[in-house]
């Protein structure tokens, strides 16, 4: 095979990175294991442990208890399974902001539970009146994002797990991207800050584990046995995780840069990245874009779609939101330097569109 994957030296608009060289190494040797199968596999499920364990820390769950997914959306889907099992009504319904990760319109559709999409603020949080409109009796899930993927916002968690349980639903915070920066910002946004039952939290995502490393950590073990089905085969007796078979590159790999990098190589990482945003931010601004504050460490800024196109014709891997900006997130491979590679480009782009044809009056 030919082939060879991606440079990332262009990539601005992925939530996933190069994974940590511990992480790489950590990958490669437990390849071939199966944490879906811990009765032959031992040493892999044991590191799954370890891996849900650092988890909790990072998330501030005292007794922390879950599995490494495959990554937000199937934790995502997960956190919706045992919210209807759990609920009594008839007609369950999931409520969760616009903001919210498309997974969960997976979720609905695979779970057959009507999703109730409620409106953001004026700064792209959930609107919290909004909010209490639309629970009712057979509300199963109240969702909050901690680390929005469009604009790096994050939800009042504390105020929307008070609504969930004003209703008696279930409170789920999506802090797939968000859960490896949020421990070192002023947020509110873990199991201590509010009655969090569910959490996603990635470590393929600013945790610099390799793909596929994602993770679903619940409040207490007895929620996951909403998930368990038998295993008759198997030496264990019952599995809770969506998928069977899985990787365990994935689980050694984040529990190898959970060691390395929690919690200095994390905090550190978080500056660098903020400051990388917030000087993406005002380069766009002073060249007269408008752009969303960046909150966590996101820039979004209202390029041209033409402008956008030149650049990814310079082979910028750039994305854009729902509303059309241009969307930068500021990853732990993202550097400086390629930042003012890539305002440098738009510079270029600037000048050339300034120019006037011959001919032009």
């Amino acid at each position: 095979m030919q082939a060879e994957p991606q440079s990332f030296d262009r990539v601005l608009s992925s939530m996933c990175t190069e994974p940590h060289p511990v992480a790489r190494d950590a990958a490669e040797r437990f390849l071939a294991t199966n944490p879906g199968d811990p009765g032959t596999y031992p040493a892999v499920a044991a590191l799954e442990d370890d891996a849900i364990a650092m988890l909790g820390e990072i998330a501030d769950l005292d007794e922390p208890a879950g599995y490494v997914a495959s990554g937000g959306t199937e934790a995502n889907i997960q956190a919706v399974r045992i919210a209807r099992e759990r609920c009594e009504a008839d007609t369950p319904n999931v409520v969760m902001p616009e903001s919210g990760h498309f997974s969960f319109r997976k979720a609905a559709d695979v779970l057959g539970v009507e999703l109730r999409i409620v409106p953001t603020d004026d700064d792209y949080r959930v609107d919290l009146d909004a909010v209490r409109a639309c629970v009712d009796e057979e509300t199963a899930l109240v969702i909050g994002v901690a680390g929005t993927t469009e604009y790096g916002r994050v939800d009042p968690i504390p105020e929307l797990g008070s609504i969930a349980r004003e209703v008696d639903a279930m409170f789920h915070v999506d802090a797939a991207w968000g859960g490896f920066v949020l421990p070192f910002t002023d947020y509110e946004w873990n199991f201590a800050h509010a009655p969090v039952d569910t959490m996603a939290i990635d470590p393929h995502k600013m945790g610099q584990a390799a793909v596929p490393a994602g993770g679903l950590l619940v409040r207490s073990a007895g929620l996951l046995d909403e998930l368990a089905v038998s295993t008759p085969y198997l030496e264990s007796t019952s599995q809770a995780t969506l998928t069977g078979t899985r990787s365990g590159a994935g689980v050694a790999s984040a529990v190898a840069a959970m060691e390395e990098l929690w919690p200095a190589g994390y905090r550190s990482q978080y500056v660098r990245s903020r400051n990388n945003a917030e000087w993406l931010a005002d380069a766009l601004e002073k060249r007269g874009y408008e752009v969303v504050d960046p909150a966590l460490p996101l820039v979004a800024a209202d390029v041209p779609r033409s402008t956008f196109d030149a650049l990814r014709a310079r082979g910028w891997r750039i994305s854009r939101t729902g509303s059309g900006e241009l969307r930068i997130v500021c990853m732990p491979h993202v550097s400086r330097e390629m930042l003012a590679s890539f305002i440098g480009d738009l510079d270029r782009l600037e000048v050339r569109a300034s120019v006037p044809i011959a001919g032009d009056d």
